[in-house]
């Protein structure tokens, strides 16, 4: 796969995609968002792969979406184009753990982007903001959806509504992010997590990570009859017999992802 802005390696089983467009802040353009997708649907197929980290540069992991590209917009243009959707929603959809590795700025689409993945691991230098307010436009990609479910609506007005920035303490004190990590330790930890989650049964993997999806769109009756069935199915899987062989034997277990 030839990208012009990103640059996706392979770390073992683990995918790793680096926003690149450095001169813009990794604004999220509309080409890069395509190339994402294709990314992000290219590792899903892989089956050797069991985990993606998304990380950005130290001075930002995207400083918002592509105003240049939005400016001239209207709103038929934006409507009839489903802006914001089509390729975004393709990070939603990705069915493996994905980590956003954040440093710096994480702002309006940066913040978004980060809070569709599964968790995000912050440099202690990173801040977070939904300034779209500034530019006469609110957050179009579940800024004021997401937030409000990861830091409370207290928190998510503040932000949405004067455009003020948290900084990573902050965000990891209001359960934005799972983790802060010194700056130059921010991607090795963000790949360790990885590799520790690819060497589980990937179909394990994905039935947690969906189940725990389930818990924020269904009441929780319907989330716990989800969860039963999902673990139900898990005692069909050879790795279901090998994981507890392994434990009673006292040895590492090894999973054949079937």
């Amino acid at each position: 796969m030839n990208f012009t802005c990103l640059i996706v390696e392979t770390r073992d089983k683990v995918g790793l995609i680096t926003l690149n467009r450095p001169k813009q802040l990794n604004a999220l353009s509309d080409v890069l968002m395509d190339e994402l997708a294709e990314a992000l649907t290219a590792f899903d197929r892989d089956a050797g792969i069991g985990a993606v980290v998304l990380t950005g540069s130290d001075k930002a992991f995207a400083a918002g979406a592509d105003i240049a590209g939005m400016k001239d917009l209207g709103w038929m243009d934006a409507y009839q184009g489903n802006l914001i959707s089509r390729n975004w929603d393709r990070v939603r959809e990705f069915r493996k753990p994905l980590i956003a590795a954040v440093a710096g700025f994480a702002l309006g689409g940066g913040c978004e982007l980060a809070m569709m993945c599964d968790m995000i691991f912050a440099a202690d230098n990173a801040q977070f903001g939904q300034p779209e307010v500034k530019l006469g436009i609110l957050p179009g990609a579940g800024g004021t959806q997401r937030l409000p479910r990861a830091v409370g609506k207290a928190k998510a007005m503040d932000m949405c509504l004067t455009a003020r920035m948290m900084d990573a303490q902050e965000a990891e004190r209001a359960g934005l992010v799972s983790r802060v990590i010194p700056r130059e330790r921010l991607l090795d930890e963000a790949l360790s997590a990885a590799r520790t989650m690819a060497g589980f049964s990937l179909p394990v993997v994905m039935m947690i990570k969906e189940s725990i999806q389930r818990a924020f769109e269904v009441p929780l009756a319907e989330g716990l009859l989800f969860e039963r069935r999902s673990f139900h199915a898990a005692f069909g899987l050879a790795d279901k017999q090998e994981g507890m062989a392994a434990f009673l034997e006292k040895r590492p277990p090894n999973f054949r992802n079937a």
